[in-house]
């Protein structure tokens, strides 16, 4: 693995300590990394081979004692050694865990070694044979450690790399081999009397060493950069194990040597260094349990390791030269295997530096191309490429800058990144560029910056730059994106701000309130929010055009921005309605405070209410209903505004044009309405609908013509109630109200022509009167061809369906509903009106729709037989439909002196309590059944009653008879008990 010096780390050493001058960031010192199991571990491995050292040293107080100590005590150590590394290798899986298991294997075989030579010594008491197993045991202990410092250097990447490795092993080998041969080995080799074996294991275990220490030489300058501490004090045992067995090998110390002396104390502490090499700074050197840790930065600078690694073969040839020559110079027969070792040395030093020589040319060829390939790719590139030094100083900038920045890259070197950025991103840039610098490169090898870049012309540009760690410093890969900030910002205001008036949206609305109740103004008193709708504003557009209306509005926002302060803040939600943040000024007084934000609101509803010159110079008027709400402690912008909407909509009801305060009991009847419309929505799914029929009587001979069907609600108590009250609580949502009236009177339609049928098929042929909104025949809640398919369905007679048209609105379509009431009658439909004498809207329907039947406003029946005005009207209307040829129905008769007054005007049919209440179907077959109900006179006796109202007529007497209706106490017209099952 190659060395990687840390960037960041190696820049921290600045003369000033900074990194950019002193408006910029100054380049942070990374802390220490961890230094491994401590000093705890490592003093007690000093105290147990200084105790070893200090027993070898006197001899341990006995001959046996020695030789126990010098033989099994070194194999104990050899054997913890193969133990440590062994179990290391097998629990933790780095890259390096076979070189570990060689050591292992390598220390198994020392330990296995001194354990047979304590056997000799200890056990048989004999001396070591001259060729034992020992010996093929110690020489098994060269060759899994050789291996293993292999595995431990870093391994070359090219062909030529691996040559020369090995020609620097042979030249450090070849030369130790010369030096050796010529002080020692050579009387070895020529020692008389000795077998062969011997001899061959007397050479082999130097040479053994040669090789070992060779290796080691060659490691010290080539290992990796991983675990650099467990990978020391490994080379440092296997060092100190070679130097003990090259001062066992020679003769003068070996004729001499005894088991326990101070040479096995080298040996105990080599081996105990070996056992303690895998688990020195571990942690420090990032060998994590994947082989993936993060490796210890080297030093930035090492020039004396560097040059030792470049020296090494050259030291290692002169060594062998300088052995040469010191045996000729001082007379000695030059030996032929040290002329051969030595010639090998210098051509493998030859050939080295050949290899050398091409490598180098070839490299510098490859560099020269990289780096002409890099030039044309920065100078080529459109983003601006910077390097700044440690110190803030610009010291390349590519020649794209004068295209971007409109300056020339010779201009831009020297000056201070600090001088050219905007004050304003100067101190989130320093910021962002330490935190940079302070993190792990390996978990954030690079940044995002975006600030404003001063350019040639003085401007701010908008400059997006990653940044990368470059020897101490920083580089910049710059980009202009000052197009794409000021199209973000475009669509930032696009998405917060109404298109047609560029008042905020609700969403920035609802930001800012958010902000005025959480922020430093949140203990201001005052604080309100009014909304505000623009009444009449839908006419506008019907009558003028929808042009005239955008118009409108943006006048209306421009009223408004200029009616509040300038902390203030208006909005446009959508339509006609807007709204306005009013700031509180502190006031403590609530009364102040009100009357405050009341004068604002109604001065705000009188601007507003001003006339409006829309398109073609016409003049428009519109109303202001404003709803105010005030900023209570602990609310939400949620709370506030739906406090200020319910207060608006409250202004409309009450007659619109007008301010309305928000009070508590707002939200009440928010929350009753709420659950009567959620008891109307169960009601109608759940099928708790019933459908009753009030009798339509002719006065002139009392008999039911026909009967007007009505819904009833039947509640959890067994009373049947009208749903009117319930079609009334959505008034504030009249898309929810118009669907449910819809459904409502679809199943009232669909029943009521179900039990006509049902009732002509029983020989009761009366017509049904159903009532239906003029509205819904023109609108896509009854399409064109349902009434039409309902009277095919059921087969109805000619005649047999009345529809009452209700509602007065004047902008009902007359044309469409004339269109659509002529297909009907080709049906057999009658047509009703309802209400009849109510307003204009009943007068233009009479004038243009084909209208069969006039039902009586209930107003002009009430009081018909006492006020005398009453009368008059009430007479005229008939005589309109007597001279139209038309019937007339009276609606609310409940009494026999209202009967009286309607026959004796001309009105032909009456409907109400002086005959019947709503009936069930039972109950209206048997008042069918029953014959004519019988009529007042016109001279009846006062305080005789003839007729009373009642839900259920109980007949008394004969027909015609006096006191011929008896009934039970008068039932509101509302409540009908439930039929009997």
């Amino acid at each position: 693995m190659d060395d990687q010096p840390d960037a960041a780390g190696a820049g921290t050493t600045t003369r000033d300590g900074d990194a950019v001058s002193a408006s910029g960031a100054a380049l942070p010192r990374r802390p220490a990394p961890a230094t491994g199991p401590g000093v705890f571990p490592q003093l007690f491995l000093a105290v147990l081979c200084g105790g070893y050292a200090t027993g070898a040293a006197f001899g341990w107080g006995s001959a046996r004692m020695a030789k126990v100590m010098g033989d099994f005590g070194l194999s104990g150590a050899a054997c913890l050694a193969a133990i440590s590394c062994f179990w290391y290798g097998r629990t933790h899986g780095t890259r390096f865990r076979p070189a570990w298991l060689l050591f292992a294997a390598s220390s198994a075989m020392a330990g296995f070694g001194n354990a047979i030579w304590g056997w000799y010594e200890v056990v048989l008491r004999s001396d070591v044979p001259a060729t034992s197993p020992a010996d093929f045991c110690f020489l098994l202990f060269a060759p899994p450690a050789i291996i293993g410092l292999l595995v431990l250097a870093r391994r070359p990447v090219t062909r030529a790399g691996w040559v020369c490795l090995a020609l620097d092993s042979w030249l450090i080998g070849g030369s130790l081999l010369t030096l050796s041969w010529s002080l020692a080995l050579a009387h070895t080799a020529h020692f008389a009397g000795e077998a062969v074996a011997h001899v061959a294991l007397s050479l082999a275990y130097p040479l053994l060493d040669i090789v070992l220490v060779s290796m080691v030489l060659a490691l010290h300058f080539r290992r990796s950069s991983a675990n650099r501490s467990a990978i020391n004090t490994a080379i440092a045992a296997l060092a100190l194990t070679v130097l003990c067995d090259a001062l066992f090998t020679s003769p003068l110390l070996r004729v001499h040597y005894r088991s326990g002396q101070i040479l096995d104390a080298g040996w105990f502490a080599g081996y105990m260094l070996m056992a303690y090499a895998p688990w020195v700074a571990r942690e420090g050197n990032g060998e994590t349990a994947g082989g993936r840790g993060r490796p210890v930065p080297q030093n930035a600078g090492r020039p004396i390791a560097g040059s030792l690694a470049a020296l090494t073969p050259y030291l290692a040839a002169a060594v062998c030269t300088l052995g040469i020559l010191y045996n000729v110079l001082d007379g000695h027969h030059v030996d032929r295997v040290v002329l051969f070792t030595g010639c090998t040395v210098v051509l493998a030093l030859v050939v080295r530096q050949g290899i050398m020589l091409l490598d180098n040319i070839s490299l510098t060829q490859e560099l020269a191309q990289k780096e002409n390939h890099f030039r044309s790719l920065v100078q080529g590139s459109s983003d601006v490429i910077m390097i700044a030094a440690p110190t803030g100083i610009l010291r390349y900038v590519s020649p794209a800058a004068a295209g971007v920045y409109g300056r020339d890259a010779e201009e831009l070197v020297g000056s201070e990144l600090a001088s050219l950025i905007h004050p304003e991103d100067l101190g989130r840039v320093v910021h962002e560029v330490r935190r940079f610098l302070a993190a792990p490169p390996s978990e954030e090898p690079a940044t995002r910056i975006e600030c404003r870049f001063r350019s040639g012309n003085g401007e701010w540009l908008n400059v997006e730059s990653t940044v990368n760690r470059h020897h101490g410093g920083l580089i910049f890969n710059s980009r202009d994106v000052t197009e794409r900030v000021r199209l973000q910002a475009q669509l930032q205001h696009t998405a917060e701000h109404d298109p047609l008036t560029d008042l905020p949206n609700r969403a920035l609305f609802t930001k800012r309130v958010q902000q005025a109740l959480s922020g430093r103004r949140v203990t201001d008193a005052g604080t309100a929010v009014l909304f505000i709708d623009l009444d009449g504003f839908k006419a506008v557009n019907d009558t003028v055009g929808h042009q005239a209306g955008d118009e409108l509005l943006v006048q209306a926002a421009r009223r408004l921005q200029d009616s509040v302060r300038a902390g203030d803040s208006t909005a446009r939600f959508g339509g006609d309605e807007f709204a306005a943040l009013i700031l509180g000024d502190g006031t403590r007084d609530p009364a102040a405070r009100e009357y405050r934000i009341l004068e604002i609101a109604d001065r705000l509803r009188v601007t507003l209410s001003q006339p409006y010159l829309v398109e073609g110079g016409t003049e428009v008027r519109v109303a202001a209903s404003i709803g105010v709400a005030f900023a209570e402690p602990g609310i939400t912008p949620g709370t506030l505004m739906r406090n200020a909407d319910l207060a608006m909509y409250r202004a409309k009801q009450a007659g619109k044009g007008r301010v309305e305060l928000y009070a508590p009991q707002m939200q009440d009847d928010v929350v009753r309405r709420a659950e009567l419309a959620t008891r109307l929505r169960t009601a109608l799914h759940d099928g708790q609908f019933a459908l009753l029929h009030q009798p339509v009587v002719d006065l002139a001979t009392g008999r039911i013509t026909a009967v007007s069907a009505q819904a009833r609600w039947r509640s959890a108590q067994g009373i049947l109630f009208t749903p009117d009250e319930f079609l009334r609580v959505a008034e504030r949502d009249r898309t929810d109200e118009t669907v449910r009236t819809a459904e409502l009177g679809r199943w009232t339609l669909e029943k009521a022509a179900e039990q006509a049928a049902r009732r002509c098929a029983a020989g009761h042929p009366v017509p049904v009167h159903v009532r239906l909104p003029a509205a819904r025949l023109v609108d896509k809640s009854l399409p064109a061809k349902d009434i039409e398919a309902l009277i095919l369905r059921h087969d109805l007679p000619s005649g047999s369906l009345v529809l009452e048209l209700t509602g007065s609105d004047p902008r009902l379509p007359l044309d469409e509903l004339e269109r659509r009431l002529v297909s009907l009658r080709r049906f057999g439909v009658r047509v009703a009106l309802d209400g009849f004498g109510s307003g204009y809207a009943a007068m233009s329907a009479l004038r243009r729709l084909p209208i069969d039947v006039l039902k009586l406003d209930r107003g002009l029946v009430d009081g018909v037989a006492e006020s005398a005005r009453l009368h008059k009207i009430t007479a005229g209307l008939l005589r309109i439909a007597t001279d139209l040829g038309m019937e007339s129905v009276a609606e609310g008769v409940d009494g026999p002196e209202q009967v009286r007054a309607l026959r004796a005007m001309g009105c032909t049919h009456g409907q109400g309590l002086a005959f019947a209440g709503a009936l069930d179907e039972h109950r209206l077959r048997h008042a069918l059944d029953s014959g004519p109900y019988t009529l007042p006179n016109d001279q009846a006796n006062e305080g005789q009653q003839v007729l009373v109202g009642g839900a259920l007529p109980v007949r008394s007497g004969a027909v015609g008879g006096p006191g011929a209706l008896a009934h039970a106490p008068l039932r509101s017209n509302n409540e009908t008990p439930v039929p009997p099952a």
